[in-house]
């Protein structure tokens, strides 16, 4: 008898699995969806239930994830903050202080290339609204405290709050030139972000210099409230056991 040569299916083999799509976060999915949106129509057109559609969420699990339309674009300066910070950069390290903070918001400005046209579209559109720029200014303040930090630059205390909202300041000026500067070099870009780092430098040098002569006198103030007598009903809820006892901090 012949031998049977049609060949049979290995039982044995593993079955091919086809590689599994990735999947947006819903989160992530809601800012690209805003994005593309923005890109495309104007910012006071966008509904929240057409972001919700977009990304392919209920209403329900939209408000789960965002309040509002601006939170939205709150929740894509925390995706570009997360890019910049997940970087290596570790070859900033033996950098002046002045490089450091430029490469750090250059590499700011390459993470929101991606969302440049519609980033150009809401800021035109949010230039005329006071409350709105004052929310993003909250916002930017966040997320540039963490590129300082990036940059191994001091935001503590008067003079450190004074730096962090002038780098806000700086950038902000710096991404209205990147907006309208179409060449892939970024040369109009890169020269008013590092003229708004020197103009910040000259100014915080003035501040410091402020600082030191006027630290007597900050002295002696502290001297004579310190010597104030304590009110009797300050005086009292401490002998009660108040629990904030004068610290704002007891009462979070």
């Amino acid at each position: 008898m012949d031998d049977d040569h049609t060949s049979l299916p290995n039982m044995d083999a593993e079955p091919a699995q086809a590689e599994p799509a990735k999947k947006v976060l819903p989160r992530k999915a809601a800012v690209e969806a805003l994005m593309r949106l923005a890109a495309e129509q104007p910012w006071n057109d966008i509904e929240i239930g057409d972001i919700a559609r977009e990304a392919g969420l209920t209403l329900a699990e939209f408000r789960d994830l965002f309040p509002s339309k601006g939170a939205v674009l709150g929740g894509l300066s925390r995706m570009i903050d997360r890019k910049v910070l997940e970087a290596d950069n570790s070859d900033l390290a033996e950098e002046p202080t002045r490089e450091r903070l430029f490469d750090v918001l250059m590499r700011r400005l390459d993470a929101m290339t991606p969302y440049k046209p519609a980033l150009r579209r809401i800021s035109y559109a949010l230039r005329g609204d006071p409350l709105s720029m004052l929310a993003l200014n909250g916002v930017a303040l966040n997320s540039h405290r963490f590129m300082l930090a990036a940059a191994g630059i001091n935001t503590e205390g008067p003079l450190g709050r004074l730096k962090l909202q002038g780098v806000v300041i700086a950038f902000a000026r710096t991404v209205e030139t990147w907006l309208d500067d179409d060449d892939p070099a970024l040369a109009r870009t890169m020269a008013r972000l590092d003229k708004e780092i020197r103009n910040g430098e000259r100014f915080m040098e003035r501040a410091e210099d402020a600082r030191r002569l006027t630290a007597p006198l900050r002295a002696i103030t502290r001297s004579l409230l310190e010597r104030r007598p304590r009110s009797r009903s300050s005086a009292r809820n401490e002998d009660d056991g108040n629990p904030l006892g004068g610290d704002p901090a007891a009462a979070i």
